[in-house]
């Protein structure tokens, strides 16, 4: 349970109104999405300032505010002034004055708070970071520890300085296991996400080019993913890929255990007789420190099998027994948008992976499409990745090509002259320029591809989510239906 006491506590701020040790059951940082009885925290950032919707967040039934300073938009009793104009008193009795807690930062308060309820809980944390597959592995470890544990995962991709405090908040609920993501743009933005979350094991999947704009070099990229290692006692744990060159390069100056996976290398936990089965996922064996077991996944592709292999690897440091690991993998489900396999009555088979794109999982989703049989043509709509900055063009250039040889019957575009230079760069790589469409907006491709695609079609849309391909997904599942 946390009180107004507690979080003055925690926070090194004071209650400036209200009960000090009024029960707070749920935080919210959005006036506009809370429900009567959360307590609004009022955070501020380079483009808002949650101290503005105060007196909004009350009138929508705040049980009190968390604040840098007291805003104009309360009277001195610190009841709100609804912006109608309308008093309290009109609409029956006046509620009485609400909590109100002040600190110095409230976004600093909102993770002393996380780290608190964290600590106090008892639960373990599993901490995963990556360029890509974090939420899938969450998602795999998360099912694979339920075997044996009540776990507790973080919705979406709330893996920021704000979501994740957010998330751990949730860990007053005691589950035995928390499994949550790291996610990052910026040097030092990991450490901070450690230090709130302080993980018992900490899961490093890869190293890829996704926010490469924000970097000078794919191993200024490592070097902050690197921040995963920092912080860490003797009893922790990492999981890391050594596959990836650049994390196996970066792990021997890990504070306590190392436990590795990787596919076809040697591992602690390695994946040997690979069998790629295309569009019915892959088949493996796998070694680990407890034993081996033949493994299949639905999950499309390598890097989904790497992701398997990582949360086996949780799974079997948390002693979840091989078999209920080779169960759970059979019957895994991908996220939405995230690698989904939609067979559309209208006779396309569409993979689903608008949520978002960087250049090493287009790839890899390329050759997925690649490896799959089975289907009359084989096209893709592909969007601009965004956030790489002065290497936009060249890795776009790359994916292109990597989509000509991928066997690409058919191409779409979206978005800014990168995409362009990915059509661009297809045609170079052998696909007629007839084959090559593009359009500037995700509703301007779905037209093209409504008039393009027909029956008997393997489909793949994938794209950043600032291009929003998955407006190009609904239109197909509406127009093939």
């Amino acid at each position: 349970m946390l009180t107004a006491d507690d979080l003055a506590r925690t926070t090194g701020g004071r209650v400036r109104h209200g009960d000090p040790g009024q029960r707070i059951d749920r935080l919210s940082i959005d006036s506009r999405t809370m429900s009567a009885g959360e307590f609004f925290v009022a955070l501020r950032g380079e483009r808002y300032d949650g101290h503005r919707f105060v007196a909004d967040a009350l009138v929508r039934g705040a049980i009190g505010v968390m604040v840098e300073e007291v805003q104009a938009g309360l009277d001195p009793s610190m009841r709100p002034i609804a912006a109608s104009g309308q008093s309290e008193g009109e609409a029956g009795t006046a509620r009485p004055a609400p909590l109100v807690v002040q600190v110095a930062d409230t976004t600093r308060a909102l993770q002393d708070i996380a780290r608190d309820v964290r600590r106090r809980s008892g639960s373990k944390v599993v901490a995963i970071t990556g360029s890509a597959g974090k939420t899938t592995t969450k998602e795999v470890a998360a099912e694979f520890l339920a075997a044996r544990y009540r776990v507790f995962r973080n919705k979406g991709n709330l893996n920021n300085h704000i979501g994740l405090p957010l998330s751990l908040v949730e860990l007053r609920a005691r589950p035995d296991v928390a499994v949550v993501e790291l996610g990052m743009n910026h040097p030092g933005e990991i450490r901070t996400l450690v230090g709130i979350a302080e993980p018992d094991v900490r899961v490093w999947t890869n190293v890829g080019d996704a926010h490469v704009g924000f970097f000078a070099s794919a191993e200024a990229i490592a070097d902050a993913k690197a921040e995963i290692l920092e912080q860490a006692g003797p009893t922790d744990t990492l999981i890391a890929n050594v596959n990836d060159h650049r994390i196996a390069s970066r792990i021997a100056g890990f504070g306590g255990k190392v436990l590795t996976f990787g596919i076809d290398v040697q591992a602690d936990v390695q994946a040997v007789n690979v069998t790629p089965r295309g569009l019915e996922g892959t088949r493996a064996r796998v070694r680990t420190p407890a034993g081996e077991v033949p493994i299949e996944t639905p999950l499309l592709g390598l890097g989904n099998l790497a992701n398997v292999l990582a949360a086996t690897a949780v799974a079997v440091l948390f002693g979840v027994p091989l078999e209920e690991i080779a169960r759970r993998a059979a019957a895994l489900k991908p996220a939405y948008h995230r690698g989904e396999l939609l067979r559309l009555p209208g006779g396309i088979t569409l993979i689903d992976d608008s949520y978002n794109s960087s250049p090493a999982a287009l790839k890899r989703a390329l050759e997925t499409v690649a490896s799959a049989t089975g289907s009359a043509r084989k096209a893709a709509v592909l969007g601009e990745m965004l956030e790489l900055g002065a290497h936009a063009d060249r890795l776009h250039e790359e994916c292109g090509g990597a989509a000509a040889q991928a066997g690409l019957d058919l191409l779409i575009t979206v978005g800014g002259t990168p995409a362009q230079a990915m059509g661009r760069a297809a045609v170079a790589a052998g696909m007629p320029a007839a084959s090559v469409a593009h359009a500037a907006t995700s509703d301007e491709a779905a037209e093209i591809a409504v008039k393009r695609f027909r029956p008997g079609d393997l489909v793949l849309v994938k794209g950043s989510r600032g291009i929003g391909t998955d407006r190009v997904v609904e239109r197909l599942k509406v127009e093939f239906a």
